[in-house]
Formats: C-alpha cells, sequence, structure tokens
C-alpha cells in the first residue's frame, strides 16, 4: 500500500541503493523486505533533515535511516513502546509524540552525554500539571512542544534567541523552558532557527533568526537576533493555516473564506537561492502571485527545506520553486527556479484523492507519499465530511443567509434525547443569529467534542449538546436505536439486504471511503454482497462497523477468525482501531484460556522455568526440569 517518490540529494544509500547522488526526477521505491514487519504496513508521515529520515507507520512504529556522513548507516527501528503519533526531524535532534502526550527526543544540545538516545523531555517540565504533549515541531537546533493547556515550551539551543531569551545570558536548555501561554500553534522549519507562535486570538510573534527579514518584522528592524518574542505587524488579513521558515526565508499561508482562491501564498526574505517565490527582497510577508495558483484550485499543503519549496493543490499540482542544485525540485534539471513552477508527476496509484498524499523536505531532497487520514479518528472525519453535501440532509441559515449543511442522522445523536423539545429547532434558533464563522465553529463543537474551540460559544449551545458521549458511543446508539429506513448504503446476503449510513462506512473501510469519496465514482446506493459470509460472522461484522466493540454473548471460534481475516483484508478494514482481528483474538484467547500472544510475526521456541518443585521433588528429579513453549513475537 506504500507509494513513495523521491528527488533531489541521494544522502541515504541503504535506502535507495544503486542511485545516483542526484535525482533530478522523481522515482518511486519501496522498502527493503517491505512485506515484512512494520515495513509492510502502511506510512503516516516522513520526517527528513539532514542527518536522517524517520518513517512513521500507521502502526505507530518507526524506522530511522542515517546519511552517509554516519558511520552507522543501517537503518533502526526506533525502540519507544508507546504508540508514536508524530515525528519531527531537525538539523540536529529529533523528536517523538506519542499518543499518551509523551515527547521522547534526542540531540547534542538534548542529550549531550549520549547524543543518539532519546529521553523523555516532556517529563522535565517542572510544571506536573502541563506534561501532556499536543504537537511537536523541530526547529535547527531546537524543539518546540505544545502542551493540552496550549503553552509553548523550547528546548535546544538559544543561539539566536529562538527560544525567546537572551542568547548571551541562556545559550541553551536541557529542560524545556516555557516561552509563551495561550499558545494556538507553533510553526518553524527543520533547517530554520527561527519559531513563531500564534496565540489564541490569533496574534502571531517570533523570535530567533532574522537573517534577511525572514520574521516578517519590517524594514525598521533588520537585526540578525531577535532574541525576545516579537508582535509581528501587518499580516495579511485571514486565518494563518501554515508558516514554514527555510534558512534566509519564511512562507506563510493564509485562508480567507469568501475570496478566491481561498488560499494565498505570502513570503519575506532573501530571493537569492532561496524558495522565496519571487524576484525581490522582501522585509514583510508580500504575496506570492502566479497563473498556477486558480481559483478552484485549493492550496493543501506547504513544505519547506532549506532553500526550496513544495506546494500539493487540489487539482493534483505540485508546485516549486527555489534552489534546486540536487534536483530536489523535481524538474528534471538542476537549473534554479524563482517562481512557482508547476512539476511533472508520474502516474499516482492512489490519486483518486490527492488529498490523501503529502510532502516532506529535508535540506536537499524531497518526498511526495501515500497517507490517508487514519480511519480510527471519527473526529476529525466528522469535521471534514459534515459540509459535503452527499451526505447532508438538514440545513441550517445564518444570521446573514448563508446556508450550512449537516448530516441529521449524526446530528440527532450528539444533540440530548428529550421527548418534549426538539433540539435540532433549538440549535437552528441559535445559528441564526451567529455569522458563518461563528456557526462553523459551533459544528465543530458538537461533531468533534472539543468545546475548547470556543467556550463562549459554548456556553450558548451546552444545554443542548450531549457533551459526556463519545462519537464510539454515538455511533453504537444510531446502530441500535435508528430506523432502518435512514440507512443509505446496501450491503445484500443470502437475499436479505441491510441498510448503513455511508457516513459509518466511510470510518470503517478503506475501500468504501474510496467508493464514496471518488471524485469519479457513482454515489449510487450500490450493493454489496456479503453472503460468503456466515450468520455469525455477519453479526460481528455488523456490530463492530457502528461500535468498534465486539457482543458479550458471541463465541469466536477458529473458522469464524479465519472467516472474518478474509473479510478484513478485502474491504480494507486493518487500520481502524481497535483492528476487528486483534478484537477476535483477544476474546478467543479469554475463552479458552490460552497463556499466549497471537500476532503477525514468526513462531520460535523459547525455554521457560517451571514453578519452583518442594524441595524433596527436587531431590527425587536431581535437577530443575524445563518445558518449551511456543509463542509468537513481533
Amino acid at each position: 500500500m506504500n507509494e513513495i517518490l523521491f528527488f533531489g540529494r541521494n544522502e541515504f544509500p541503504k535506502l535507495l541503493e544503486n542511485k545516483s547522488n542526484k535525482i533530478t526526477k522523481s522515482i518511486q521505491f519501496k522498502f527493503e523486505n517491505e512485506n515484512e514487519n512494520e515495513n509492510g504496513k502502511q506510512i503516516k508521515q516522513i520526517s527528513s533533515g539532514y542527518f536522517s529520515i524517520i518513517f512513521l507507520f500507521k502502526n505507530g512504529k518507526a524506522i530511522e535511516y542515517l546519511n552517509e556522513n554516519e558511520l552507522n548507516q543501517n537503518p533502526e527501528k526506533i525502540q519507544i513502546e508507546e504508540n508514536i503519533q508524530k515525528v519531527t526531524v531537525g538539523w540536529e535532534n529529533e523528536a517523538i509524540l506519542t499518543k499518551e502526550g509523551n515527547v521522547f527526543a534526542k540531540g547534542k544540545d538534548i542529550n549531550p552525554k549520549n547524543s543518539k538516545e532519546f529521553i523523555n523531555i516532556s517529563s522535565l517540565i517542572e510544571d506536573k500539571n502541563d506534561r501532556i504533549i499536543q504537537d511537536i515541531v523541530s526547529g535547527s537546533v531546537a524543539i518546540y512542544l505544545l502542551t493540552s493547556n496550549q503553552n509553548a515550551y523550547g528546548i535546544g539551543s538559544n543561539n539566536y534567541g529562538q527560544l525567546g531569551f537572551d542568547s548571551k545570558t541562556l545559550e541553551k536548555t536541557k529542560k524545556p523552558i516555557l516561552m509563551m501561554k495561550n499558545v494556538s500553534k507553533i510553526f518553524s522549519g527543520n533547517t530554520s532557527g527561527t519559531v513563531f507562535l500564534l496565540s489564541s486570538n490569533q496574534e502571531l510573534f517570533g523570535c530567533g533568526y532574522n537573517g534577511s527579514g525572514k520574521l516578517g518584522l519590517g524594514e525598521s528592524i533588520k537585526e540578525t537576533k531577535i532574541d525576545k518574542l516579537t508582535q509581528i505587524q501587518n499580516i495579511p488579513k485571514g486565518k494563518i493555516i501554515d508558516i514554514q521558515s527555510g534558512f534566509d526565508f519564511s512562507i506563510m499561508l493564509i485562508e480567507n473564506e469568501n475570496e478566491n482562491p481561498k488560499r494565498k501564498l505570502y513570503s519575506c526574505g532573501f530571493y537569492e537561492y532561496n524558495g522565496l517565490g519571487k524576484n525581490e527582497y522582501t522585509y514583510e510577508f508580500t504575496e506570492i502571485k502566479s497563473s498556477l495558483f486558480e481559483n478552484d484550485d485549493n492550496i493543501l499543503e506547504i513544505v519547506v527545506g532549506c532553500y526550496h519549496t513544495l506546494i500539493l493543490t487540489s487539482k493534483s499540482k505540485l508546485i516549486g520553486f527555489g534552489n534546486n542544485s540536487y534536483g530536489q525540485l523535481g524538474t528534471g534539471d538542476m537549473n534554479f527556479q524563482k517562481i512557482p513552477t508547476q512539476i511533472e508527476l508520474p502516474k499516482l496509484r492512489f490519486n483518486e484523492n490527492i488529498s490523501n498524499y503529502h510532502i516532506s523536505c529535508g535540506e536537499f531532497n524531497s518526498f511526495l507519499y501515500y497517507s490517508p487520514s487514519s480511519f480510527s479518528n471519527l473526529e476529525e472525519d466528522l469535521i471534514k465530511l459534515f459540509e459535503r453535501k452527499e451526505f447532508c440532509d438538514i440545513s441550517f441559515k445564518t444570521k446573514n443567509g448563508e446556508i450550512i449543511e449537516a448530516h441529521k442522522l449524526i446530528l440527532k445523536y450528539r444533540l440530548n434525547q428529550n421527548q418534549n423539545e426538539n433540539q435540532i429547532e433549538k440549535l437552528q434558533e441559535i445559528i441564526s443569529k451567529k455569522s458563518i464563522k461563528e456557526s462553523n465553529q459551533i459544528f465543530e463543537m458538537i461533531y468533534s467534542n472539543n468545546f475548547n474551540i470556543n467556550p463562549k460559544l459554548y456556553s450558548e449551545i451546552k444545554e443542548i449538546i450531549n457533551s459526556n458521549e463519545k462519537i464510539e458511543e454515538t455511533m453504537k446508539r444510531i446502530y441500535l436505536n435508528e430506523n432502518e429506513n435512514e440507512k443509505d448504503f446496501i450491503i445484500e446476503r443470502k437475499e436479505k439486504q441491510y441498510k448503513f449510513p455511508k457516513l459509518i462506512l466511510i470510518m470503517r473501510s478503506e475501500l468504501y471511503r474510496g467508493m464514496f469519496l471518488s471524485v469519479t465514482e457513482d454515489k449510487s446506493n450500490k450493493v454489496t454482497d456479503y453472503s460468503e459470509l456466515s450468520n455469525k460472522s455477519f453479526q460481528i461484522f455488523e456490530y463492530w462497523i457502528y461500535s468498534n466493540q465486539i457482543k458479550d454473548e458471541i463465541e469466536i471460534t477458529q473458522e469464524i477468525i479465519n472467516e472474518l481475516e478474509r473479510g478484513i483484508d478485502y474491504f480494507q478494514l486493518n487500520q481502524a482501531n481497535p483492528n476487528l482481528f486483534h478484537l477476535l483474538i483477544k476474546k478467543f484467547n479469554n475463552q479458552n484460556q490460552i497463556e499466549k500472544e497471537i500476532g503477525i510475526g514468526i513462531e520460535i521456541e523459547i525455554e521457560q522455568e517451571k514453578e519452583p518443585e518442594p524441595e524433596i521433588e527436587k531431590e527425587k528429579r536431581g535437577k530443575e526440569i524445563k518445558i518449551k513453549k511456543k509463542c509468537y513475537i513481533f
């Protein structure tokens, strides 16, 4: 399932063997032994720096490749026991964010005694109530942490003031240091000594290396070092989506819902041999203009390397500009590009939805890789889908007459159930007094159960929202209570038909996701035949689709496991979390009280000590007895 394209300087011989040092046109590669262990899993993220590349897989495991300057170039599994959610690689550091909110990092400024050993840096935060980390970002020689309390911390080198403190009195820190409170986002770059912090009220602050005016502070501030957080004025109007910094320049992505195109690029800094996107030196963020940015084409993602920039758009265009001395723009040559240039791509295997692709830039190389969103995060999928008309069947009108579409079936079960009052009508009354921006925030809160988006608005709608119910419970209640006529996709088995909401199937199966979200796919109520499943297997499948659970009263047999294992592969259900196959195995083992683990692995024999016997028995036998026991390892 992995598709990864590479272009630029080939610094990783163990990854790209028998390839030129300069790869000027995108090539596709796969991992060595891709069908074995974690490498055969779906890619989630790629983060590349000068000394290393980390590949993160959807199963929460990661591997690291070192560049040719390192003595040990063999790929290594990153030995973190917790489920890894995000990786970030800087110039001289690496950091890993786990599902539990812990951050493990390494680097010479992080752990001088052993720069190749990961240590838990989130546990070093002095305020114990502020140790759950929400996001991580790498600069060139510093790492930034955003906590669940919306506080920003920095750790590492402060040589240019990139931690927000005087670089003469604080050269570096081995413990995270509080930089700013009430922060919504942190932006930097893997080769950048610059950091930007976006406050909760959308004010932008920056500090660190300001060479060529890359902080966007204006022509009156030309100091190379900005040793304290400084508010950046004259920011383009709109919502800041992203800011990426290279060595001497910065790129900003701004969104305005009422403009075409709704997302625009702005840059500042030095243009010569940099990915600035224009032929002029600018001290403030000014727009990058190009005919390649069409009104109906939305910018999905921007990524910056040391001296080059790549952009991915909704019309499947890859656009780049800047330094191309190693072919890192993928244009097929090594010509420098000052202005946006479209990059020719080979035919992609999974290009039915380009939003499933992502880009990553190292110092002098680039990646384009396939990574569909995780099916386990129902909240994120619901937020993305509630505005899609094919999944919406109820409309709400704002105070200015704008229409917001929503999914009635899901919405009904996210509101408090009350026999005497219609909560949907109450919601319509509230929306009718709000702007389009406030209305969208209200729906985000309802669908995601995240009421930190706008606490003030939440105070107005909290009486009609079931804020204690998780999305999974909502799905389960829909299954148990909803009228069959309101379900809109037919699954047929043995002459009987079952109806399911398309939205639920999208959450669980990549096969259905591709079927329903494809721009060319027929959106009619197609029938899928499940007649090969036994009655019991189908009951298990049906209940799990909604609830992510297996009914307690159902007994699991080896035949059921074998039958459903084939269905899991066919319908591509293996990415949902928890995994249906793992749930089956767990229940099967509990039923039979088998003291072994079953997984995708290899069978080995280990020697296990028997429980100590009475001394008399030992004397009779003359020695302790050892037995062999089969187990499975990952």
